[in-house]
């Protein structure tokens, strides 16, 4: 049946339709289970997180809110060290994961058919394995008595890694080295598959007119495909960064005394020294440094789709 409006007389105009009040409040109510659920499980946590940090006490006779902002210096002039090897470890592991996760992604997005879900399910296939039995079995791949250190031994590779001050020995575990190779390990994924989301929506044409004209490979790549993916490269830093800036495992079970990340000082002093106030502060300085760092970030990158 034809729609026939209804029209102001003398105008041939359509009257205005009467507001449907229910598209007002539709998207808040699809938006209240999440909006619910980030209070509860992050602002009421960060709220609490921070009124520790400035307590006074100790666990036997309790903590009492004094406003002690002197903790933040305290923290920071005893642990500063601990804060930049973080900071340091997790922009390594970063930069390897782009240097290795580039050209995987770019190799899956380039397939067709079935082929491409192999790849992709074999690069999210880690993530159906522990975090704890991955890193772990790090130990046992650069455990001296394995090929791997013989054979990097036999090339000088360790040699080379003392040179730059990455391990102390001929040895490849409990070092700087093996933490940063957890951490580009346990984190590629997370590289990977922005970069592949990226990658995968490049117009082929593109790089069909590119040819034409004319166009190394390396001119495609630079002029079209590099910043067509730029939106992947941002997210996957931020997605790699952030998580490998707070990690305590990879440094625990890899490293050595050395090699002591921020993460794994906070987990001591909550649960085993029981400086709850020390350990909050330090969490609080953490997470501000990485908001400065991620804003810098990506006001230099200039881009704002990040997915």
């Amino acid at each position: 049946m034809a729609e026939i409006a209804a029209a102001v007389p003398g105008t041939g105009h359509p009257l205005p339709q009467p507001r449907d009040s229910r598209r007002n409040w539709v998207p808040y109510v699809l938006l209240l289970p999440g909006l619910v659920w980030l209070f509860v499980f992050f602002v009421v946590p960060m709220i609490t997180l921070g009124s520790q940090s400035l307590q006074e006490g100790d666990v036997d006779n309790g903590y009492t809110f004094t406003g002690n902002v002197a903790i933040y210096g305290d923290a920071l002039q005893s642990y500063w060290q601990q804060l930049m090897r973080s900071i340091g470890y997790a922009a390594s592991a970063t930069v390897l994961t782009l240097l290795l996760g580039y050209p995987l992604a770019y190799f899956i997005a380039s397939r067709k058919g079935r082929s491409k879900y192999v790849l992709l399910v074999l690069v999210i296939a880690p993530f159906f394995t522990s975090f704890l039995i991955r890193t772990l079995a790090w130990q046992t791949i650069l455990a001296d008595k394995y090929p791997v250190a013989g054979f990097a031994r036999w090339t000088h590779f360790t040699d080379l890694l003392q040179l730059v001050g990455l391990t102390n020995n001929d040895s490849l575990l409990s070092s700087k080295f093996a933490v940063i190779c957890g951490l580009t390990y346990n984190f590629l994924p997370f590289m990977i598959l922005p970069l592949y989301s990226s990658l995968d929506r490049v117009d082929g044409r593109l790089l069909e007119a590119a040819r034409d004209l004319y166009a190394t490979p390396w001119e495609t790549f630079r002029r079209i495909t590099w910043p067509l993916s730029l939106p992947g490269v941002v997210a996957g830093t931020l997605l790699t960064f952030i998580p490998a800036a707070g990690d305590y495992i990879n440094s625990r079970l890899l490293g050595n005394t050395q090699t002591v990340m921020i993460g794994q000082v906070i987990d001591a002093q909550f649960l085993r020294v029981l400086n709850y106030p020390l350990a909050a502060a330090l969490s609080f300085v953490l997470l501000v440094l990485i908001l400065a760092l991620v804003t810098a970030y990506v006001r230099k990158a200039g881009t704002e789709e990040l997915v």
